[in-house]
């Protein structure tokens, strides 16, 4: 059940004290002996929080260092971009990073005027700056995401301009660890004020802006009378919406351009917690009580790889239901895009995805979660579309060339918008008629409690685990463990029939494990297929 507070907007004993947070990432140190305050880096990167000693300028120091060190072993020599979103520790994480990146003489670049660089600009920047420069670039991305604001995260992007894969995370991740054990032994860092002045400072927004027309059409766009509202939510990428605007002459509003690390003007997530998760109905809930004042309107997280679709149809539309309409529409109206070109999507987003593919005639690049295992699809051209169904993805430039390797919320927001203009009807209204042709799919996502020595087992489950032959009354077609797209373990499992799935995996960061699971036939079939899995998982890792 939701939480009492879910929807309803943040009281004042609910936001964080930021004086106390900044001066906890300065003087907490991390206790080397508890795992939870190491470095671990997830599907996103290092996350944590500087009250409870696992994300401080310790930690900082210490990937920062990594980083070097990888960039010099792979003579990756040319510059660094650093971007940062909202969250109150992305800029003292920064200041501390640019200290390690000067000391070690690698070239770095952050935004002008101490600004605010979104996760998919950062990107493509990568990707530009590669085009031209003789000396390999790559980039740093200081945000935890849509995380509560209490929360800090970093993460590395490759020269590909796309998040690292676990072959580089995991050797940063324990270099970094040894450099904590050790007590920062052999980590160079300068003062900040050499930092500062040996750091450049770039406009990364504009560039990103001015290439919107090879993704989107924007001359569309801009002969548009729709009514389009847009809420940064706090966010990285205000800017951008106002450079929009201001290049393309278009007339989005947007409805609020604050910027407060306490997120004071957000409503509560389902837990009663501060999360800016644009693909939430309670915390988009001030965006959808607008919903009959635009004709569209979205919305972002802090480091805007993420979008949340809101339309008069049916309100904030959900993610797997967008991507499969956003597939849908691309594949018909991108006319230069090669008959080849692959449709990406992670295993636990919707099977209605699957359906769309197979009508368009495509091949369907089923990977596990995370997007970095779109990232060489996208750059070279083999992969017209990645996406996952926690709201991110992207796509490639009208003329099949690469965009962004990294989510871009920004990208899918403004395609909504090119969809209502051109079909003259709603992402919400055409999934409905997806509905029609392909069934209705009952979806949903479910955590269960899980000690890390059952989480470890589920990583390691194997097919031959599965005994039975039937899930909910269907046999089973399919069970597997490795994905089908590029065969990479999955960390858990997956089981198929021919109108529903579950997939099981454990969290990285909580004693939980998910069960996604969903149906063709009914929610009652719904509910039979998570019962079923919760059983089947229990039994094999109990």
């Amino acid at each position: 059940m939701p939480h009492k507070d879910a929807g309803k907007k943040v009281t004042q004993d609910k936001l964080i004290n930021i004086p106390q947070l900044i001066a906890d990432y300065y003087v907490k140190t991390p206790n080397t002996q508890d795992a939870t305050q190491m470095v671990e880096f997830g599907t996103s990167g290092h996350r944590g929080c500087a009250f409870n000693s696992s994300f401080n300028e310790a930690h900082i120091f210490a990937i920062t260092q990594a980083v070097c060190d990888y960039r010099k072993v792979n003579n990756i020599t040319g510059t660094l971009f650093i971007a940062k979103d909202t969250h109150a520790l992305s800029t003292p994480a920064q200041l501390s990073a640019i200290q390690v990146c000067v000391a070690n003489e690698v070239k770095c670049a952050i935004a002008l005027n101490d600004g605010y660089t979104p996760t998919p600009v950062l990107s493509f920047s990568v990707i530009e700056a590669n085009k031209t420069s003789r000396e390999l670039c790559d980039g740093v991305v200081i945000t935890p995401s849509h995380n509560p604001p209490q929360d800090g995260g970093f993460k590395y992007n490759l020269t590909n301009g796309g998040p690292a894969d676990t072959d580089v995370t995991s050797l940063i991740q324990d270099n970094a660890n040894l450099y904590l054990k050790n007590n920062l032994e052999g980590i160079k860092k300068v003062s900040v004020q050499e930092a500062l002045r040996d750091v450049k400072q770039i406009d990364f927004i504009t560039p990103y802006v001015k290439a919107l027309d090879s993704v989107i059409d924007m001359k569309l766009l801009q002969k548009s009378t729709l009514k389009v509202g847009v809420d940064p939510l706090g966010g990285s990428g205000i800017e951008v919406y106002k450079k929009i605007n201001e290049i393309y002459g278009l007339n989005l509003e947007i409805v609020n351009d604050k910027v407060d690390p306490t997120f004071s003007f957000m409503s509560c997530d389902h837990d009663g917690k501060v999360r800016m998760d644009c693909s939430s109905p309670y915390a988009m809930s001030s965006l959808i009580s607008l919903k009959e004042k635009f004709d569209l309107a979205f919305a972002n997280d802090p480091d805007f790889d993420r979008h949340g679709i809101v339309t008069k149809s049916v309100g904030l539309m959900n993610p797997n239901h967008y991507l499969s309409v956003a597939i849908w529409y691309l594949f018909q109206n991108r006319k230069e895009w090669s008959d080849s070109l692959k449709i990406g999507k992670t295993l636990v987003s919707s099977s209605m995805i699957d359906r769309v593919v197979a009508y368009l005639g495509k091949t369907l690049f089923e990977v596990p979660v995370g997007f970095k295992w779109f990232v060489d699809g996208l750059s070279s051209g083999e992969v017209g579309f990645g996406g996952e169904e926690s709201a991110g993805a992207s796509f490639l430039r009208f003329d099949g060339s690469v965009w962004s390797t990294d989510k871009d919320g920004i990208i899918l927001n403004l395609l909504a918008f090119e969809i209502t203009e051109k079909l003259k009807k709603d992402p919400g209204l055409i999934y409905q008629e997806l509905e029609k042709q392909f069934g209705i799919a009952y979806y949903e996502r479910s955590d269960a409690p899980a000690t890390p020595e059952q989480k470890a087992k589920l990583k390691k489950l194997s097919p031959i685990d599965v005994t039975s032959k039937t899930l909910a009354g269907e046999e089973i077609t399919s069970v597997f463990t490795n994905a089908a797209g590029n065969d990479k373990a999955i960390g858990g499992l997956k089981v198929s029939t021919q109108n529903g799935w579950f997939a099981a995996r454990p969290s990285g960061t909580e004693n939980i494990y998910k069960i996604y699971a969903e149906s063709f036939i009914s929610k009652e079939h719904l509910s039979a297929i998570q019962e079923e899995a919760k059983a089947l998982v229990l039994g094999v890792i109990s």
